[in-house]
């Protein structure tokens, strides 16, 4: 229907076998929508000490749920355990259940916080986004390079400026 809309032949070699890749790539895409962040965050680890643990540079790839392009960057994640931990494969596999699914980044953002707050319990969570959105690179306004930072502080991040402070300064470190 896609291909007829815009204005091509759904017949024409070229695109004969378009719909089914199209069908393979949503089903990727959009993989998240068949997932929870509870299988990922299940499997902890104790720990004797509550020190900030940090991953960052988590890259994404989502599709914005407002013109279906992708909008993609990195994610920061920190948290400040309460007696567990989880591997660190887990944070990334947490971000990934979330950006494949129609979204924004505000709501992805909220998500994964919300996500990690809920599954692991930690003493507090602050996750921070980076992206860039094709909606505004590749149409309407065409800005390519702009990036857009949102940020999700929950618990002890929410009113702890120094540990605020050691979030940024971790992101700043090589």
């Amino acid at each position: 229907m896609f291909l007829t809309a815009i204005g091509e032949d759904p017949n024409r070699p070229g695109l004969v076998e378009t719909p089914d890749r199209i069908a393979r790539m949503c089903a990727e895409l959009f993989g998240g929508l068949e997932q929870t962040a509870a299988e990922p965050l299940a499997k902890r680890f104790p720990v004797d000490e509550n020190n900030l643990v940090m991953e960052k540079d988590i890259t994404f790839y989502s599709v914005c749920e407002h013109h279906l392009l992708p909008f993609y960057g990195k994610v920061h994640i920190a948290y400040v355990p309460d007696g567990s931990v989880v591997g660190l494969s887990k944070l990334a596999r947490t971000v990934e259940v979330f950006a494949r699914r129609p979204q924004i980044q505000e709501q992805l953002t909220t998500q994964i916080a919300n996500a990690i707050m809920n599954e692991l319990h930690p003493q507090g969570v602050m996750v921070m986004v980076e992206a860039e959105h094709m909606c505004m690179t590749m149409r309407g306004i065409k800005k390519p390079g702009t990036k857009t930072v949102t940020a999700s502080m929950l618990g002890c991040f929410e009113k702890d400026v120094a540990l605020q402070e050691r979030f940024y300064n971790f992101l700043r470190l090589g």
